[in-house]
């Protein structure tokens, strides 16, 4: 067996790797951009803002916008074909870009409102995995990391919102499939599962001070996520830090899930 690497922070590099990130217009998705190029990855920037990632990619070195709606399959085709064209292929995909119906009652949620969600959440991801790991195959590996949710793993109550909890649960499963359809093929498919964290998609639970409340009584560590404590569980899922890693779920919760 080969000796093992002297030095243990020289597998979270990433240095000549190509990187894919979706959502990447803020929130996650920007901050990983960052994270990743720190370590040496040429990132792919993919969003529907295209402003945005422009902007981005102008501050991270090799950096590449590809404007992009994941809804949409044939932008999903396309941005994958310009990272195998103008990169040389796909090392990482980070599959992050999601949506939420709610909170909204299911009574409420329309079917459109719930395939919409799951077209983001779920589908795209499964796309966007298939087209990647083709690429991650002629390379010889291939890190893939859903971004889930803990709703993924419990029900969402008090907050009503149930496409987003079908979504990220159907993701979490998912992961663990094409993780055993893909292992013996070096591709690696794993999940982390953030609790709440400041974005968008939170800004009003975090503008209202009783739902602050309710979340700091809830979570075990007594307050919600900073975005960068997110850092070394991608760093870990997405670099060979992880070599035997596949098929799991990583819950960056403040203890949520452990209730």
């Amino acid at each position: 067996m080969p000796e093992p690497d002297p030095d243990p922070l020289r597998g979270f590099r990433l240095d000549g790797r190509v990187a894919v990130i979706t959502g990447a217009s803020g929130g996650f998705g920007a901050r990983f951009a960052r994270v990743l190029t720190a370590v040496g990855a040429r990132v792919v920037l993919a969003a529907r803002r295209r402003e945005r990632i422009e902007a981005l990619a102008a501050e991270l070195p090799g950096a590449l916008a590809v404007a992009c709606d994941v809804a949409r399959a044939e932008d999903n085709e396309r941005l994958i074909a310009t990272a195998r064209a103008r990169c040389g292929g796909v090392d990482v995909l980070i599959n992050n870009a999601g949506i939420t119906e709610g909170p909204k009652p299911a009574r409420e949620t329309t079917l459109a409102e719930f395939q919409q969600v799951l077209a983001v959440d779920l589908v795209a991801a499964f796309q966007l995995s298939v087209l990647a790991a083709n690429s991650m195959r002629e390379r010889g590996r291939g890190s893939i990391v859903n971004v889930a949710s803990i709703h993924g793993l419990v029900a969402g109550a008090p907050n009503a919102q149930a496409a987003y909890v079908a979504a990220k649960g159907g993701l979490v499963n998912l992961t663990r499939e094409l993780a055993c359809q893909w292992a013996r093929e070096g591709v690696r498919v794993n999940a982390i599962a953030p609790a709440y964290f400041a974005t968008e998609i939170t800004a009003g639970m975090f503008a209202d001070e009783r739902s602050m409340r309710w979340l700091r009584r809830n979570t075990p560590l007594g307050r919600p996520g900073r975005i960068e404590e997110l850092d070394g569980a991608l760093l870990y899922l997405a670099s060979d830090a992880s070599s035997y890693v596949t098929g799991t779920t990583l819950c960056v919760d403040g203890g949520w899930t452990a209730r």
